[in-house]
């Protein structure tokens, strides 16, 4: 079993940065956290997945909506992933989730509604005022 707890959210003025940090515990194998990623959810609106990344190969993916803005990036002797949030706009405001798999096609479901992770995070927010 996995444990994922994140870090860093709060409250930032738009045009602001933030970096959110997920770590990794409990993990009898290294390959159950191959793939890091990172979902927000608005209220009132469905999950959505912001970024991944595999651990093979440097893999990344974002979603339109971030590109060019925030950067996902891993630090494996610390089992920790991170999201650099740069730019940040007030639909950026969510709360946002860790989450990890072993599998590749996981992450490249991230951006799809098919995505399924088997570890999650509880969940930190996210705030952007104008």
């Amino acid at each position: 079993q996995v444990r994922l707890v994140e870090s860093g959210g709060g409250s930032v003025q738009a045009g602001g940065s933030l970096r959110l940090s997920c770590t990794a515990s409990e993990s009898t194998y290294d390959y159950d956290t191959n793939c890091m990623a990172w979902f927000r959810q608005a209220p009132g609106n469905v999950r959505e997945g912001v970024a991944a990344h595999y651990r093979g190969g440097d893999i990344t993916w974002y979603a339109d909506s971030v590109k060019g803005r925030f950067t996902i990036s891993r630090d494996n002797t610390k089992n920790t992933v991170y999201l650099q949030m740069d730019s940040l706009k007030p639909e950026d405001t969510a709360m946002y989730y860790c989450a990890a798999d072993l599998s590749l096609t996981q992450c490249r479901r991230v951006l799809t509604e098919g995505a399924d992770f088997d570890y999650w995070g509880q969940g930190i927010q996210v705030t952007v005022s104008s």
